[in-house]
Order: structure tokens, then C-alpha cells, then sequence
């Protein structure tokens, strides 16, 4: 197929031929091509804008005269007529431009004009138009399409029209325009909407709000909304980006928490504003967040929330990228190369990630409130973004036995405050704080000066099992045979009121032996302890095991079925006086059975501690058959 116009009429008079097969393409192009009617609008908004900057670019050099209509836009819709007309006050064309650029499939007006200009006009052009199929959007909604015309510095004003069914007419105008273009639109009957003028509005507002020159429907400047990102950031101040951030987010008299407004050079040029919400409407049981990045191409909307621009975990942010450089197919309404998502994601995901740890270091009080609102979402990252891992680590936070100023805190700051030869960082879940803050694991670490994680939502406690490790320290959890505690770390000696009891030792071997044979399957192992402080027992979990916590939410999200739980290691404080007696009666054999009704009831009570009691019906019988032998022995006392 021929790619140059036909210059030559098709027949006599002023009637010419388009392209070869223009029938064929046309239909492509009108009906096929473009997914959206609405985009047909934009096309021809920011051809319009074109044609404006061609006529800036033109006068700087001398080629156009300085006097003439302001530079502007105008939509006209009218609903009796059925027509819409698209008007600018741009640079125009002439009967030879008329043939070149609407009579010839694909070629490129703006891009011809582009390769025309200088490295330095091409600074000081915002040409949109990147193919010449834009135009003929046009035949979407219209079955008969005239372009009146006349040039800057011409002497005639022109008007093309063709029914898009292969041929097409230039004859002079019997109106005369002082300089410009108006694309006439004789709407196809279903296309009736387009005559509107509040369907015109919101059209442009969505696609056309940032083109660098004023729109008018009417009397009304629909395009009031400025460019911020393309500004200066020291130029720009606090409420345009409240402003802006309203635009966005549809939220309107509310502030962001934070804002970041930048540009980068490299993989990809392009500028972006992006926002915090100031709180979290999937707390609020709204579902969740659906919405994405405003993508543009030189102002002009290409994409509304786009979900490929940040990672899912950072799906609350609002913002608009905008970039000159983005591949975009022929209908300018998706990308051909999708790795410029992946480059562009890229950065904004690492800058993001930057701005959210100098906003956790320089404004405390705004970042409790962002992680407060977002932890929960933020957290997701651990487990999807292996390459921002840690620093969507170091972001979270977490309750703490640690001596701190604030609520809550992060890796790094437990990190600070840990023992020089501490290689673990210890945390500790729980079905509730409370039921944390009284659990016989943490005995160990407070009695050391050691500080703990509390995480009273399980989810975090997945989230650290699957970061495993943070600056090369191993997280353990304190319910763990794995916690290592440092040398460093030592108790400070107390004055004891009493003698400690006595321990027999062959006798708590006898212990050891009574209830592992007492539990059976329900431990690996009973041993003592060396780190209990007040309490008699503990039950830890083996080496590379799950924890209680996390073990007991897997089996109520399996509903119980085909899931078990690890054998868990049940340990003794031999310091405890409870314990050292058991070991005291353990020398007479008819103790044995009592022994092992204790060792049943300290195991139910450790699994009390973490909520995962198994037999509720033999504690109850365990502790009325304890009750009743007291009460006997109560009985022989003399009053």
C-alpha cells in the first residue's frame, strides 16, 4: 500500500481519493481501533492543542504573526443540530497541509513538524499528537466530518469534508476564520450523547483537564486544574497539592497525610505527584482499594487507574504520572511495550519506599498515624516484593516490651537497643496483648534486660516467619528452641526472702520419665529450664516448628481437617517450689499417679496461656479432683 497522498483528484472538481483500501481502514479505524467512544473527544482536543503550540512555536521564530484570537479551545455541542464542533485558534492549514494530513492514513502532522524544529524549539514545543490516526477518530461518532480551516498568514479560509467512504472534498469555506481550525462533527444517530454539553464537560474534565491551553464549553473554563507535577515543587504550595490531591481521590475538603513530587531521568523520563490518604477505607470494611495511577502522555490521559504503575501492597496511593516518552499503540490508549511499566514501577515503588523512612525519621507523629492506617497493607510486601523486602521491613511496626517513646516501633529501633553480641530478634504473638504480657516466654527475656516483640495479630507473625531474617539477624520467636540468648545477657541477682527448694535430682529424672509416659504424643520431650523465672512450666516449640500462635490460626483457617500440630518440648522450672516438690515425691512410687495428674494440669495450663486448650472437660475434672483432695486434708485441721 502506497504511503504517500494522492495528490491527484479522483475525479473532477475538487473530490479526492484517500489512501488505497481508506475504506477498509476507516472502518478499522472508527469502529475497531479505539475501545472507548470517549476517546474520539481527546483525539481531537488535543490535535486542537497541537495546532495552538505549532502557532507558539511558529511565532517565536518569525513564522507566524504575533496578532490574531487568543490562543484557545472552544467545544461546541448542539443538540438540535445534532453536531459537535471542536474549534482552536492554532496555527491552521493549508489546502497542500489538508491533502498531506487528512488524506493520508498515518502520517503525522505533529511529527513532521517536530523533525522541522531545532533542539531548542523542541524544548519550548509540547506537540501531543504522535499519530495522524487521531483525526479520524473523528468517524466514530460522525457520518460526515467537516474541517473547516484556514492558516496563520493564509488568505483563505478552507473547508474539507468527507463521509469516510473513501473520497473526500476541499473547496473554499463560506465562512471566513481570522486564523485556525474548526472540526465540524455531524453526529451518527446513536452518537446523540456527544451533543451534549454536560456529556461534553465530564469528557473533557477526565481526558483533556491538563492540556497546556485554556477549554471553554461555552462560557466555562472546563480546564481549571493546573499541571502541578510539570512545576517547579519550590513553586507549587500546599494547597494546589491539597487541591490536586481532591482531584484525585474525589475526596473533597480532605488533606493528604503526605505528598511526594518528583522526576526522574532515567530508566524512563517522567514526572509524578503521589499521595497518602490521610486514613484507610479498607479498615472501614469498604473491600479493597480499587483504584490506581492517573497515567499521561504529554498531559493528555492515557490510562485511568492504572494498577501496573506501584505494587499491590502500595495500592492506597493516589497520583498521576505523566510521561513524553511512553510507547504508546496506535490508539494512544495502552502501551505496546509493557516493560516501561515495569521500569517506571520500578522506580516509584523505591521512591515511595525512600519517602516513607525519611517521613518515619523526620515527622514521628505523622508516620505512627500512616502506619497505624496502612501497616496492615504495607505489610504485604514481605511476601511479594523480594527485592524491597527489608525496606518494607524496616517501615513496619510492632508493640514492644522495649523501653521506648513511642507506641510502637520498628526493626531498627530494636535493633539500637539490643545487646551488642545479640544475634536474634525475639517476638513473641499471642491471641491478645494481655495474654502475651503474661506468658511464662517472656520470664526469661525481662529477667535478661532482653526486649520482645508482641504481636497480637497473627498475621505479623507470619509476616516475620517469612522475612526470617532483618540486617542478618535471625527472628526467632520466644516460644522457640531456637532463641539463643546472648552471653551479654544475664540476671541481675536478687535478694531471696527463703532458702530456694530443694530439688532432688534422681527425683525429677523420675518426673521427666512419669510425664513423658503421662502426655505421650502430646510432647517430644520434658527437660527443665534454665530461663523460667516465676512460672513452673512452659511448652516450646521444636526447632524450625510454627509457633502456637500461628499453628492454632492455620487450623482454624483449615477448619481442623488434615491438619496437626507439632509435638511441642514441655519444660520445668526446677527453681519453681511446686516443681522441686514433685521431684521430692517422686521418691515414693504410690506418688506417681498424682505426679502425672500435675504434670497433665501444668501441660493444659501452658496450653491455656496460648488459647489452644485441647480438653477443657479433663482440666475441669483434674482441678475438682485437686480441690476435693485439699478439701480432705483441710478437713483433718482442728478448729
Amino acid at each position: 500500500m502506497s504511503t504517500e497522498a494522492e495528490t491527484a483528484p479522483a475525479s473532477a472538481g475538487n473530490e479526492h481519493a484517500f489512501q488505497a483500501e481508506i475504506s477498509r481502514l476507516l472502518e478499522l479505524l472508527s469502529h475497531s481501533l479505539y475501545q472507548n467512544r470517549e476517546i474520539a473527544v481527546r483525539e481531537l482536543v488535543s490535535n486542537a492543542s497541537d495546532a495552538l503550540d505549532k502557532l507558539r512555536v511558529a511565532r517565536l521564530s518569525g513564522g507566524a504573526p504575533a496578532d490574531g484570537p487568543e490562543l484557545e479551545i472552544r467545544l461546541v455541542p448542539d443538540d438540535d443540530a445534532k453536531t459537535l464542533e471542536i474549534r482552536d485558534t492554532g496555527v491552521g492549514m493549508t489546502r497542500e497541509e489538508l491533502v498531506a494530513n487528512l488524506g493520508t492514513i498515518a502520517h503525522s502532522g505533529s511529527l513532521d513538524f517536530l523533525s522541522k524544529l531545532s533542539d531548542e524549539q523542541k524544548n519550548d514545543a509540547s506537540i501531543i499528537g504522535q499519530f495522524g490516526v487521531g483525526f479520524y477518530s473523528a468517524f466514530m461518532l460522525a457520518d460526515r466530518v467537516e474541517v473547516v480551516t484556514r492558516s496563520a498568514g493564509g488568505d483563505e479560509t478552507l473547508c474539507w469534508a468527507s463521509t469516510g467512504s473513501g473520497t473526500y472534498t476541499i473547496d473554499v469555506a463560506d465562512e471566513v476564520l481570522p486564523r485556525g481550525t474548526v472540526i465540524r462533527l455531524h453526529l451518527r444517530e446513536n452518537c446523540g450523547e456527544f451533543a451534549d454539553e454536560t456529556r461534553v464537560k465530564y469528557i473533557l474534565k477526565k481526558y483533556s483537564t491538563f492540556v497546556p491551553h485554556p477549554i471553554y464549553v461555552g462560557d466555562e473554563h472546563v480546564n481549571d486544574q493546573p499541571p502541578i507535577w510539570a512545576e517547579p515543587k519550590n513553586s507549587v504550595t500546599d494547597e494546589q497539592y491539597a487541591k490536586f490531591y481532591q482531584y484525585l481521590s474525589h475526596h473533597n475538603g480532605e488533606d493528604p497525610l503526605w505528598t511526594l513530587h518528583l522526576a526522574a531521568d532515567s530508566p524512563i523520563q517522567f514526572q509524578t505527584i503521589l499521595y497518602g490518604p490521610p486514613s484507610n477505607a479498607e479498615k472501614l470494611g469498604f473491600g479493597k482499594a480499587e483504584h490506581g495511577l492517573h497515567l499521561c502522555a504529554k498531559r493528555i490521559l492515557v490510562q485511568n487507574d492504572c494498577r501496573e504503575l506501584l505494587p499491590e501492597y502500595l495500592r492506597f496511593i493516589y497520583g498521576l504520572v505523566d510521561s513524553a516518552d511512553l510507547p504508546l499503540n496506535v490508539s494512544r490508549e495502552s502501551l505496546q511495550d509493557d516493560s516501561v511499566f515495569r521500569k517506571i514501577k520500578k522506580v516509584l515503588t523505591k521512591r515511595v519506599l525512600d519517602h516513607l523512612g525519611k517521613l518515619a525519621k523526620d515527622d514521628a507523629a505523622t508516620y505512627a498515624t500512616f502506619v497505624t492506617e496502612f501497616g496492615p497493607v504495607l505489610r504485604e510486601g514481605i511476601s511479594v516484593d523480594y527485592e524491597n523486602r527489608e525496606k518494607v521491613a524496616g517501615l513496619l511496626r510492632f508493640k514492644s516490651t522495649g523501653d521506648t517513646d513511642e507506641a510502637l516501633t520498628g526493626l531498627d529501633g530494636y535493633l539500637d537497643r539490643a545487646k551488642d553480641d545479640q544475634e536474634q530478634i525475639y517476638f513473641l504473638g499471642g491471641p491478645s496483648l494481655a495474654a502475651i504480657e503474661s506468658s511464662p516466654h517472656l520470664e526469661a527475656f525481662e529477667a535478661r534486660g532482653l526486649e520482645v516483640l508482641l504481636l497480637d495479630d497473627p498475621v505479623d507473625e507470619f509476616v516475620l516467619a517469612n522475612l526470617a531474617t532483618y540486617k542478618e539477624k535471625k527472628l526467632v520467636s520466644a516460644d522457640s528452641a531456637d532463641v539463643a540468648i546472648p552471653e551479654s545477657a544475664t540476671v541481675e541477682d536478687k535478694e531471696e526472702d527463703a532458702e530456694p527448694p530443694q530439688v532432688d535430682d534422681a527425683g525429677m529424672q523420675k518426673v521427666f520419665d512419669l510425664l513423658k509416659d503421662a502426655l505421650g504424643d502430646d510432647v517430644s520431650e520434658v527437660r527443665t529450664s534454665d530461663v523460667l523465672a516465676g512460672s513452673p512450666a512452659r511448652l516450646v516449640h521444636p526447632q524450625g516448628a510454627m509457633s502456637a500462635q500461628m499453628e492454632k490460626v492455620l487450623e482454624m483457617s483449615s477448619g481442623g481437617e488434615g491438619f496437626s500440630r507439632s509435638k511441642k518440648i514441655l519444660e520445668l522450672n526446677p527453681k519453681h517450689p511446686l516443681v522441686a516438690r514433685m521431684s521430692v515425691l517422686a521418691g515414693n512410687e504410690q506418688n506417681a499417679g498424682f505426679i502425672q495428674d500435675l504434670g497433665r494440669q501444668l501441660h493444659s495450663n501452658a496450653l491455656l496461656l496460648t488459647g489452644t486448650a485441647l480438653d477443657p472437660r479433663a482440666i475441669v475434672e483434674r482441678t475438682e479432683a485437686f480441690m476435693k483432695e485439699l478439701a480432705e486434708k483441710r478437713s483433718n485441721i482442728v478448729f
